[in-house]
């Protein structure tokens, strides 16, 4: 899917994809319980720089995702999934990846100016972007809600999460699910575990070069 957001469009077969995780020793059974080792994937697979963003997704990392999206860069984000695809918080026993591609800010009306782009037609109260020039506001004091555009691979459509609900699935993901821990199956694990390898990290891809 992030292979898909690179400009120009990058058409990356699944099968390559995996083989590429396997020879690496990414991954055993199609698991990925390393965001180190994504990103070195992603940046193999998509040709593009990967960028691994540590510490959580709060406060200033939730500005640099922010503002990394309002310039149509996608990001791949690790979170317990939900039965509905959302964020949940399992521990980590339902860890799986996102990518997420845009970002939805709720602010103030009279903090919003006109370098953020043209009111859309049919919805009068939606600015939208005009190109990645325009400035992120993601340190407006007007800023009240931050909502991103994501999609897990098994959902038919994106939805639109709460960055907050995101960081909080983020964080505690821990331990993989103990059925499957104890299913006598091989998984590639990082060094201290599901916590280690995927609590409070993200992956930045930067598919675009300077000036595009």
């Amino acid at each position: 899917m992030a292979a898909h957001l690179r400009q120009p469009r990058l058409s990356v077969n699944m099968e390559t994809v995996v083989q590429t995780a396997l020879s690496r020793g990414y991954t055993a059974q199609g698991e990925m319980f390393s965001a180190n080792n994504m990103a070195l994937l992603a940046e193999e697979a998509c040709r593009c720089k990967a960028e691994l963003l540590s510490g959580g997704l709060s406060g200033d990392n939730a500005a640099a995702v922010v503002t990394h999206l309002w310039g149509r860069q996608p990001v791949l984000v690790p979170y317990d999934e939900d039965y509905n695809h959302e964020p949940c918080q399992r521990g980590g026993h339902r860890a799986h990846w996102a990518v997420a591609s845009g970002v939805l800010l709720g602010l103030d009306q009279g903090s919003v100016s006109g370098s953020l782009g043209q009111p859309d037609p049919s919805l009068p109260w939606l600015n939208l972007p005009s190109d990645t020039s325009s400035p992120c506001p993601v340190r407006s004091t007007g800023l009240r809600e931050v909502y991103v555009l994501a999609k897990q691979g098994k959902s038919l459509r994106y939805q639109l999460w709460s960055l907050d609900s995101v960081a909080q699935s983020n964080e505690q993901l821990r331990t993989m699910d103990p059925q499957r821990a104890n299913d006598g199956t091989r998984y590639v694990v990082s060094t201290g575990g599901v916590e280690a390898g995927l609590a409070g990290k993200a992956v930045l891809l930067h598919t675009r070069t300077q000036g595009q």
